[in-house]
């Protein structure tokens, strides 16, 4: 199959799964074409199954916010058009799928044919979707989509309960290379970041409201007071700050390292003992499942869909959303005893095992196939 795959070149969960999916179908022989305002950022080979197609935004004074839509419309139709893609695959509702409907119907125009499968990741429905202002439109582009998928049962609910969707939608999990997790590493270089002595507590996100980043500091306060720790925050987002601030307020700067974007999380995760990931809410929990891939076990919240990912007393446990005091003590349990942090540690290696990617990437190529087919049958 000719593919195109539409989604937000970033850190984010969403963007990185999308470019694994592609880069797991181009091995599997499809062609795959990724179009986006920006190479994504695990994207690091292209090929003769895998290309990019930049999608640029003309300044034009006349308008006060760029019309990126209309340029991905356009683009994703010229695209179609040159490389004869036979599916377009893209990740978040708006504005993806509104600009996908709108070059499918130009294309229609010229007879070309084009179905359209919408993932939808989480903040697309939950946070931007349910806005008044956007629902209307993320209605719409669901509905006209051809086939729909979630990354969890959650996220299916709570779709289905905020809006007015007449589409089945098909829960297809986030997943994880683990072959890309198999440490290759001889030497973490452990000792750089940590004592001997030391327990090492990570949390990777976009330090956005949501992931209750002063709820990972003050996690780690208690845990300090009881164990020697190190604790170190992966990430960039507005509330990077306020962390560094509050971790002065408590007089634990020197034991936090932040180290921003990092295309080493690999490494970061190979030395950690424990993922913190008290969020306010997670579609999925894909930095819980990176971790878990890595032999880390996870203290989250029970919100969304991380009791789907995190199995609570196995590969972690699961608190309410601020309980700071369970989290640490949850915490504690594992990081204490070292027989029972091993425990932990090859438990949530166990429990990724359930999400690799080689269970799930044949899922979405069955979707494409009844899609295509579905398509034909109806156009």
């Amino acid at each position: 199959m000719k593919i195109g795959i539409v989604c937000y070149p970033t850190f984010g969960g969403s963007g990185v799964v999308a470019t694994e999916l592609g880069l797991e179908l181009s091995k599997r022989g499809h062609e795959v074409h990724f179009i986006t305002y920006k190479q994504p950022v695990r994207l690091e080979l292209l090929g003769n199954n895998l290309h990019f197609h930049e999608v640029h935004v003309p300044e034009y004074p006349l308008f006060h916010y760029q019309p990126y839509e209309l340029a991905l419309s356009s683009k994703l139709v010229d695209m179609v058009k040159l490389h004869g893609i036979e599916l377009l695959h893209v990740h978040y509702a708006i504005p993806h799928a509104y600009a996908a409907y709108m070059a499918q119907k130009m294309l229609q125009d010229e007879g070309i044919d084009v179905p359209i499968v919408t993932t939808l990741h989480g903040t697309d429905i939950t946070l931007v979707g349910s806005h008044p202002f956007y629902k209307p439109a993320v209605t719409f582009s669901i509905n006209k989509s051809n086939a729909v998928t979630s990354v969890s049962e959650n996220l299916k609910k709570d779709t289905n309960r905020l809006f007015n969707i007449k589409k089945d939608i098909s829960v297809v999990p986030n997943f994880i290379d683990l072959e890309k997790h198999q440490s290759t590493f001889t030497d973490c270089q452990r000792a750089m970041m940590a004592d001997d002595d030391e327990r090492i507590i990570t949390h990777i996100s976009n330090f956005r409201e949501v992931k209750q980043i002063p709820d990972v500091i003050k996690i780690f306060n208690n845990i300090q007071k009881e164990i020697p720790a190190k604790l170190m925050m992966v990430g960039e987002g507005p509330e990077k700050e306020p962390a560094e601030r509050l971790a002065e307020e408590l007089g634990i700067s020197d034991r936090i390292v932040f180290l921003g974007n990092s295309n080493e999380i690999d490494r970061i995760l190979c030395f950690s003992d424990l993922f913190l990931l008290p969020s306010q809410t997670e579609s999925f929990g894909l930095a819980a499942l990176e971790a878990m891939a890595s032999s880390v076990p996870v203290i989250s919240t029970n919100t969304g869909g991380l009791p789907e990912v995190n199995a609570h007393g196995y590969s972690g446990y699961l608190s309410n959303v601020n309980d700071i005091d369970d989290m640490t003590t949850n915490a504690l349990k594992i990081l204490i005893d070292a027989t029972i942090l091993n425990q932990f540690k090859n438990n949530a290696k166990l429990q990724s095992q359930k999400f690799d990617l080689h269970n799930i990437v044949p899922m979405y190529e069955d979707i494409y196939k009844e899609t295509l087919k579905n398509f034909l049958v109806t156009n």
